[in-house]
């Protein structure tokens, strides 16, 4: 066969069509899925530099750790993992999730219960929630990671279960008794997060369609549950000091003006005052040298003062373009667990954003939720890039049917990983 000359008539070389031409046009095939999506990822990754650098001189001169440009620096890395977690993982073909999820959990479990018995701090919070990672100087953060698979485990039940009458004491065994251990075990160090997940799972259950006489037995059980575990805590405090009361000090502190909880809400109102229309300028924020977590729980406050209104608007425009593309791709989806998957693991990053947000500006008690993949941290913006991953998975796949996910076998899908 002869050889196709990418040659016209009179031997003139003939070009690629412009939008083919280049290393961006060679990347953009690379990347598969809603393109909005990426961009807004990018945006809000670069976008959080400033601020983190800004912020991080708390850090350094306050709290006496590091310098500016070495949180910068590891920041930046950071993300950059990240985006390397986004594109591994939106090109595997998401069924893959579904059967992963039951592998992943006895190994989340066990991260759970080494994290209770051996968590530390970072950062000066009072709350053992890390394991650190040797060699990296990253904490790593066990409930995000639980949270996810948690929010897959229940969305492949559900789908597997939707043409069925799902049977209560069965669902307990099958779904609820995996969700109990999981939030059990994230509990004692992480309330807020805890609360997010288990909002969540009850969300997506009702759009799953579970009956919701049963899911207000499931409500009922979790405020039993949780009462019954404050009790404990109460009567047993060496047990897990000082949790119980963090939370109830939290709380108070929300409705008065006489404790720490108040002074970091006070200096992020301040904070959020001075910034104006426009903000004071990138890098010259004043109450970032008093507002403890300035880099990370408020961050947003920082960001309100530099960027001002104008800024503040532009985050949450942002967020929330992020959820109706979330929306656009679950609209798009052909398959039930497509549709929960993405419903599970989108979702609690725009619901995270809402709360950090609403707790800088005082419409919420301090949690010490993050602001997603733009405040400082560890492992927590790798999560958070594995759920994106998980979407564009999604959004990229028109191949998948509903009888590929629910005949999938977990063990099949080891099988073929090894």
């Amino acid at each position: 066969m002869r050889k196709k000359n990418n040659k016209n008539k009179h031997n003139t070389p003939v070009l690629p069509p412009l939008g083919e031409r280049g290393l961006g046009a060679r990347g953009l095939r690379l990347i598969k899925g809603d393109k909005t999506i990426w961009a807004i990822v990018a945006i809000l990754a670069v976008f959080s530099f400033m601020p983190v650098y800004s912020a991080s001189t708390n850090l350094v001169y306050v709290v006496g750790s590091g310098s500016t440009i070495g949180y910068l620096v590891k920041h930046i890395v950071l993300l950059i993992m990240g985006f390397v977690i986004i594109y591994a993982v939106h090109k595997i073909p998401y069924r893959y999730f579904s059967g992963g999820s039951v592998l992943m959990l006895p190994i989340v479990i066990v991260l759970l219960v080494f994290t209770l018995s051996q968590g530390t701090t970072i950062g000066g919070s009072n709350a053992s929630r890390w394991i650190p990672i040797p060699f990296v100087g990253v904490g790593f953060q066990t409930s995000t990671l639980a949270g996810l698979v948690l929010m897959v485990y229940v969305a492949r039940y559900l789908a597997r279960n939707k043409e069925k009458d799902i049977n209560f004491k069965e669902s307990l065994l099958q779904l609820w008794l995996p969700v109990a251990v999981i939030l059990v075990l994230i509990l004692p160090a992480n309330f807020s997060t805890t609360a997010i997940i288990f909002t969540m799972i009850i969300v997506v259950t009702f759009i799953g369609g579970y009956p919701l006489k049963y899911i207000s037995y499931i409500l009922g059980i979790g405020i039993i549950g949780l009462s019954f575990f404050v009790l404990i805590a109460k009567a047993f405090p060496d047990a897990m000091p000082h949790r119980v009361n963090t939370w109830e000090s939290r709380i108070e502190s929300f409705f008065s003006d006489d404790d720490e909880e108040f002074y970091q809400v006070e200096k992020s109102k301040i904070a959020i005052a001075t910034g104006g229309p426009f903000g004071l300028g990138p890098g010259k924020s004043v109450q970032k040298n008093f507002l403890p977590q300035s880099s990370s729980d408020f961050i947003y406050a920082i960001i309100v003062e530099e960027y001002g209104l104008l800024g503040a608007l532009l985050i949450v425009f942002i967020y929330f373009l992020l959820l109706f593309r979330v929306f656009i791709v679950i609209r798009k989806t052909t398959t039930i667990f497509g549709i929960l998957l993405v419903i599970g693991v989108g979702c609690p990053i725009v619901f995270q954003a809402t709360i950090n947000m609403a707790v800088a500006t005082n419409l919420f008690p301090v949690t010490g939720q993050t602001l997603p993949l733009i405040s400082s941290g560890g492992t927590s913006i790798w999560t958070t890039c594995f759920a994106l991953g998980m979407i564009l998975s999604v959004s990229s796949s028109t191949e998948e049917t509903e009888e590929d996910i629910l005949d999938d076998n977990p063990l099949d899908i080891l099988h073929e990983t090894l």
